[in-house]
């Protein structure tokens, strides 16, 4: 039996646009996810939503449109800690994929390997607070310090407001760190401001990687420009150029304003990497060098 969707909750774009700007040969979309399908991976008792249907073979028809090489896939808190829709994903792509996982600290050291052989390279750590429950601190240290020996990092989701509670924690998790979304900034506020030079300098001051992604997401301005969020983003392009990685974020979860065309989510790539050799570090090099260390694109 399936679960009707959470009210107000936008499908995402089945007919996007053909970007007008061409990626590079092998770049990689950092950042998305699937969502069941719901019959044959059933979503968590305990979530807080429930999407409309995502999966992997609609992903990798969304890939090969825009012309995308490869995929990372984060898994979506409304499966939980069942990693099996994203681990399914992974390996359907055929080394096309990596994955990042939600573990429990009693994960067993055998599920941790298989998880690896499956292509997993990271967990999640969620703490925005709508969307799951508060997480004790030291278990998700337990956690990093199990990922550790792996080569695993840890991908962090907060919003800005809450990095002056958290950027301590942070700073002892033994493994590299990569941020969803550039720490959600309002970017009502000023670019040079004091809370996004706050968060600027936690990235400097760590391994840190920073995604530069989900303009829909943060904007007040709206689509197709994005302009109030296009100069944090360049901000961070220019001052992280080595660790920047982008994503689509498809297929979007709880937007209920707007629903992004994914075509144009592409054609906002050159408005905030606004050189090919940018461009092709923030596509390219960097997410090669996290998730497929050694191998060329």
């Amino acid at each position: 039996m399936t679960a009707p969707k959470t009210p107000g909750w936008l499908d995402w774009c089945a007919t996007p646009s053909t970007p007008d700007f061409r990626l590079p040969p092998g770049a990689v979309d950092a950042h998305c996810h699937v969502f069941g399908p719901q019959a044959e991976f059933p979503f968590a008792p305990e979530r807080k939503y429930t999407p409309c249907d995502a999966s992997k073979d609609q992903l990798f028809a969304l890939r090969d449109h825009l012309g995308v090489a490869r995929n990372v896939v984060v898994q979506a808190t409304c499966h939980g800690a069942d990693n099996s829709a994203m681990v399914d994903a992974v390996r359907a792509a055929g080394g096309r994929a990596r994955g990042v996982a939600t573990v429990r600290p009693g994960i067993g050291d055998a599920e941790l390997r298989e998880l690896d052989a499956a292509g997993v390279r990271g967990v999640r750590f969620n703490f925005v607070k709508r969307l799951v429950d508060a997480s004790p601190r030291e278990e998700l240290t337990a956690i990093a310090r199990r990922i550790a020996p792996l080569g695993w990092h840890v991908v962090l989701y907060f919003e800005a407001a809450d990095l002056p509670e958290l950027e301590d924690f942070f700073g002892t998790l033994p493994v590299p760190l990569v941020i969803d979304h550039m720490g959600r900034p309002d970017v009502t506020k000023p670019v040079h401001g004091a809370e996004f030079d706050r968060f600027l300098r936690f990235a400097g001051r760590h391994d840190v990687w920073v995604k530069v992604s989900c303009p829909e997401r943060l904007t007040v301005t709206g689509p197709p420009a994005y302009a109030d969020v296009v100069p944090f983003a360049r901000r961070v392009v220019a001052e992280f150029g080595d660790r920047v990685l982008w994503g689509t974020d498809w297929p979007h979860p709880n937007l209920k304003h707007h629903m992004p065309d994914d075509g144009l989510l592409v054609d906002h790539v050159p408005r905030i990497a606004e050189t090919p050799e940018a461009q092709r570090k923030l596509l390219v090099d960097n997410p090669m060098r996290l998730y497929w260390p050694g191998e060329t694109a």
